[in-house]
């Protein structure tokens, strides 16, 4: 599978936006940050850089998943963790588009952020998911993903967390 990690470009905007318009029918925010496309950009390269950044945030690059030229999904990869990371957020977060699912995507989406953050000397990289993802739950196990336990996020709702080491 030739699937690549990118940066987001000034070209991405729409495509990235339908992306994200689709996704929030699933409660997923694909973008992470409102505003305009150039203030997206502009917060994608500070977080990557971990420059300026609010005190709840660490350093992160937040990467399209391209296949073949198209925009299939995202991943954010964190290189440390808050509280709030450490407990429900993970390291690494990431999505695929509704029609380009069950094609392998996700299990490659999720595969690199890992061997990026071990090359980066994280030994033990934090996963979660949404307790009735199965899907979710499946790509983690297949990475390498074990269970640690089930937690209750902010809104009351059951996320697993998963280590790979």
């Amino acid at each position: 599978m030739d699937l690549t990690l990118r940066y987001p470009a000034p070209e991405d905007e729409s495509a990235v936006r339908a992306l994200h318009e689709q996704l929030r029918r699933d409660d997923f925010s694909f973008v992470l940050d409102e505003g305009t496309w150039p203030e997206f950009l502009d917060a994608v390269e500070r977080a990557a850089r971990g420059t300026d950044l609010p005190p709840d945030r660490v350093r992160a690059d937040f990467l399209l998943a391209e296949v073949d030229g198209r925009i299939v999904g995202r991943t954010s990869i964190r290189y440390d963790l808050t509280d709030h990371l450490r407990r429900v957020g993970g390291h690494v977060g990431y999505a695929v588009g509704p029609e380009f699912r069950r094609r392998g995507y996700a299990t490659e989406i999720l595969r690199q952020p890992v061997a990026r953050l071990h090359a980066a000397g994280v030994e033990r990289v934090l996963v979660t998911c949404a307790d009735d993802n199965a899907a979710s739950c499946a790509t983690i196990e297949s990475c390498g993903g074990v269970l640690e336990d089930v937690v209750v996020d902010d809104a009351g709702r059951p996320t697993r967390r998963y280590w790979i080491g």
